[in-house]
């Protein structure tokens, strides 16, 4: 089978993310910390084989004295943080992003925008929640209030099908590689696929498909 591309290895990460409890307290309020959101997601980066490269394009730096004459510094960061496929590093996925920091010492404000950045661009880039339930009482709250449509009949003949000519092409037995992009899907039944899971794994056989097509075409 042919490696998974980088987005697909992303949207592995996506899947398997969807909640991080927030454990760190401050005066008035409860908060996800660093620690909190890359101990949920850095190894699931090493199994993806995927690396976070932060750069930083320009920044700006503003400071300012409190009613008692403390200086106080703001840090701004124009950054963009790159995604890599180690197992293919030309294939990257650059994503402009923006940090900021604020330090009343003055030599701090750029690793707190860092911090700060790379937790908040991992929370928003997988759209992760979030709250102060413990996971199962999030989870269980999200479940109760939607329920994942089906897949439907016109989706599994699609697959069905698809899965048929992936087999011809690559001289594979059609059970082989239906098993194997079911395995990928995370269910060993395509009747167990929701309607949205069946959407992408319809996406990636065409796309694949096409691609083995070519090379027995050459």
């Amino acid at each position: 089978m042919p490696e998974d591309n980088i987005y697909q290895k992303l949207q592995h990460i996506h899947a398997q993310v969807k909640y991080i409890q927030k454990s760190q307290k401050a005066t008035q309020y409860s908060y996800a910390g660093s620690s909190d959101v890359l101990g949920q997601i850095h190894g699931l980066m090493d199994d993806e084989k995927l690396l976070l490269l932060p750069t930083i394009m320009n920044h700006h730096l503003e400071s300012a004295a409190n009613r008692k004459g403390s200086m106080t510094y703001f840090t701004e960061l124009d950054m963009v943080m790159t995604w890599i496929n180690t197992e293919n590093p030309d294939e990257k996925l650059e994503c402009p992003w923006y940090a900021q920091g604020v330090d009343i010492a003055g030599e701090k404000g750029v690793g707190k925008a860092l911090t700060y950045g790379e937790k908040y661009f991992l929370l928003k880039f997988f759209n992760i929640a979030t709250d102060n339930l413990d996971p199962d009482s999030f989870q269980q709250n999200v479940d109760s209030q939607k329920q994942p449509e089906p897949i439907s009949s016109t989706q599994k003949k699609t697959l069905i099908d698809l899965f048929e000519s992936m087999a011809g092409v690559t001289q594979t037995p059609v059970v082989k590689v239906q098993s194997g992009y079911l395995k990928r899907a995370k269910t060993n039944s395509i009747d167990k696929l929701t309607s949205y899971n069946a959407n992408g794994l319809i996406q990636l056989v065409t796309k694949q498909l096409n691609e083995q097509t070519e090379k027995v075409g050459q």
